[in-house]
């Protein structure tokens, strides 16, 4: 698991890039937004298109980092789901706790 963060037009850009699982991914992902959280950072998005698998604990890490970016009154948002993330959070409807976008574009525009 590789994680990048990067910033634009305000946002904080988190990219995930292999497995997000238990003991891999999960407290990788978690580091990456507290260390936002803790630059300031208000506006999150997660860029999961790099991921390949995600189990119940990397799907636990979202919603802890949803949780936790909005008790801090920012926001947390998806942006590039693979097919396979996407089935999972319909299947546990976490798809619609989470604002999800298609494009990089369309997600950066919706924070302002």
């Amino acid at each position: 698991m590789k994680i990048e963060a990067r910033h634009e037009q305000g946002v904080t850009i988190i990219e995930p890039k292999g497995k997000i699982t238990i003991g891999v991914g999960d407290v990788a992902l978690r580091e990456a937004v507290s260390e936002a959280l803790e630059a300031g950072a208000r506006n999150i998005l997660v860029d999961l298109g790099g991921v390949s698998t995600i189990d119940s604990s990397g799907i636990g890490e979202l919603v802890s980092a949803f949780t936790s970016v909005s008790n801090r009154g920012g926001q947390l948002k998806l942006v590039n789901l693979p097919p396979k993330v996407t089935d999972i959070l319909q299947i546990t409807q976490l798809i619609s706790v989470f604002e999800v976008h298609d494009n990089l574009s369309e997600a950066l525009a919706s924070f302002s």
